[in-house]
């Protein structure tokens, strides 16, 4: 038997095992919105095999862009070999992506309630909550999710590690409790190569691949890795809605797939070394990355292969601080959004956290923090000559205020 081939490897060759027979080498691009019908019967065909969730005849067409388009769908197939899964389902954007899983598990199957365990992105907080696609749902912790569990749910909703305080919840378990319920998991954070959702369990693996599997923050894109029953009720839903994602975006993923693994492995020690220097500044009230208590559930141990490099943190300043930090940064670029080669601050609370309600919205006082390539010693330095300027700034600032009060979990302590 040949062994299984490492991540990193993976990374590099997966979706492209056609190249050589086409004669390329390069990943080709077809922007195609429409194709030729060998017939008026196989072209019939083919439209309803395609636009109930199926996969294109061999002896029909591809029919319409809609249904399905080559480029995207051999990033589909490289994302799936990476997330081990038998099928993924691209889509325009992390939202659409989730809005289709919730669709595909609530209506479109006689269900209508969904467990979701918080803290959760503030875009799917949002979406569920606010009743705009048919479903109730019951916000709970990790432990409460076998009781919230009814008849008619559909589905359990999960983010871990989670945006933006990066609580970390033992997917298997959340699996166990759930039963015969099937859970997503938004593993947008961890990306394939710190964490395989379906590897516990789980059902459908999420990702917004904005984020770190396109790595350079030029494309708008979700993914959900899943069993193939799974993606063929998500192509269903991304058929009639119409939420397919654009061929040169597929390209531009499939690329960044390549250097996932090397711009993972360099943002996540860029991002301890920085937390190792949080840790000890007088303006920090605390930190949030994994494994600062040590992990004594050993959760980290059994799902990760790391701790990423996304990082949460306190002020101690309050609002005011937050702000001025987040206005005060020359590296660190003021602005939503993660997981790309430069490094990002923003404020949750009062950006993608805004819509969520007050008791489950961040504090006023955390910032999140996404670790770019830069060189760690300069990240630093501007974090430092930000907070050089805090007291005059946070001074003006005081009186300031945001409905963003709420609870603030996290570990202060040495890595």
């Amino acid at each position: 038997m040949t062994a299984p081939l490492h991540p990193d490897t993976v990374a590099v060759h997966s979706g492209r095992s056609d190249l050589a027979d086409l004669g390329v080498h390069a990943l080709p691009i077809d922007l195609s919105t429409t194709n030729p019908l060998p017939d008026v019967e196989r072209g019939g065909d083919s439209y309803e095999a395609m636009a109930t969730g199926g996969r294109p005849p061999a002896d029909g067409s591809l029919v319409y862009a809609r249904l399905w388009n080559p480029t995207v769908a051999r990033f589909e197939e490289a994302l799936a070999e990476m997330e081990h899964a038998e099928a993924s389902v691209a889509f325009g954007s992390g939202m659409a992506a989730m809005t289709a899983v919730i669709l595909a598990h609530t209506n479109a199957v006689g269900k209508r309630h969904v467990v979701a365990v918080r803290p959760l992105y503030g875009g799917t907080d949002h979406l569920l909550g606010s009743g705009l696609l048919g479903a109730e749902v019951t916000y709970c912790h990790p432990h409460e999710v076998a009781g919230s569990i009814r008849p008619d749910t559909g589905l359990v909703v999960l983010e871990t590690p989670a945006n933006p305080t990066l609580d970390i919840a033992d997917i298997a378990e959340v699996v166990r409790l759930a039963g015969e319920v099937p859970v997503v998991v938004d593993n947008t954070f961890a990306t394939p190569i710190l964490q395989n959702p379906i590897d516990l369990g789980a059902a459908m693996s999420l990702h917004s691949a904005t984020k770190y599997l396109g790595g350079h923050g030029d494309v708008i894109a979700g993914v959900v890795a899943c069993g193939e029953e799974t993606a063929e009720a998500l192509r269903r839903v991304r058929a009639v809605t119409g939420g397919l994602l654009h061929p040169l975006g597929a390209y531009l993923l499939h690329r960044g797939l390549a250097t996932l693994p090397v711009r993972m492995q360099r943002q996540q020690e860029n991002a301890r070394r920085i937390v190792s220097w949080l840790l000890d500044r007088p303006e920090i009230a605390e930190v949030f990355y994994p494994g600062l208590d040590g992990d004594p559930h050993g959760i980290l141990d059994r799902q990760m292969r790391g701790t990423g490099a996304m990082i949460a943190m306190r002020m101690q300043g309050g609002y005011a601080a937050a702000s001025a930090v987040a206005s005060g940064t020359t590296l660190f670029t003021h602005a939503v959004s993660l997981g790309g080669v430069d490094s990002l601050i923003q404020h949750p609370a009062a950006l993608t956290h805004r819509p969520v309600p007050a008791e489950a919205r961040p504090a006023a006082d955390v910032l999140r923090l996404s670790i770019g390539l830069e060189d760690a010693d300069d990240l630093i330095a501007d974090l430092a000559t930000a907070f050089a300027g805090l007291a005059p700034a946070a001074q003006s600032l005081g009186r300031m205020t945001v409905p963003v009060e709420s609870r603030s979990v996290g570990i202060r302590s040495r890595l």
